[in-house]
C-alpha cells in the first residue's frame, strides 16, 4: 500500500530477479500505457475506413500529377527536337516540296500503291452506291 501513497516503500523484486524501487515500476507502468495507448491509435486508424479512402486518394493524386508534370516535360522536349528538325525539313520553295514529296513516294512506293488503291476503291463504291 505504500506505492499507492507515493511515498518510499519496500523494495519490489521480479521472481527474484533484480530489485526495483515503486518509482521504477510506477515509470515502467507510465512506459507501458504510453505504448498501449499508441498502440490503440494504430489500431483506430486502421479501422477508419473514410481516413484511409483519403489517404489513398491522396497518395492517386499525387501519383497522377507526378506522372503528369513527366508527361509535360517530355512533351515540352520532344516538341523543341520537332520544331528544330521541322525548320530543316520544311521546304524552302514549291520546287523543293515537290522533290521532296517525289523523293518520299520513290522511297514508300509499295505503301503509296496500296493508299492509292484504297481511295480508288472508296471512290468508286461511292460512285456504285448512287
Amino acid at each position: 500500500m505504500d506505492e499507492e501513497r507515493g511515498g518510499e516503500g519496500p523494495v519490489v523484486s521480479e521472481n527474484g530477479g533484480t530489485e526495483r524501487t515503486p518509482e521504477q515500476v510506477r515509470a515502467d507502468i507510465e512506459q507501458t500505457r504510453e505504448q498501449l495507448g499508441e498502440t490503440v491509435e494504430a489500431l483506430a486508424a486502421k479501422t477508419d475506413v473514410k481516413a484511409q479512402a483519403r489517404q489513398a486518394a491522396q497518395e492517386a493524386r499525387n501519383t497522377v500529377n507526378e506522372k503528369v508534370a513527366e508527361v509535360r516535360h517530355s512533351v515540352a522536349d520532344t516538341a523543341q527536337g520537332v520544331s528544330s528538325s521541322a525548320q530543316q525539313a520544311a521546304p524552302r520553295s514549291v520546287a523543293d516540296a515537290g522533290g521532296q514529296l517525289s523523293r518520299l513516294v520513290r522511297e514508300n512506293r509499295p505503301a503509296v500503291i496500296a493508299a492509292g488503291a484504297l481511295v480508288l476503291g472508296i471512290l468508286i463504291g461511292r460512285r456504285r452506291s448512287r
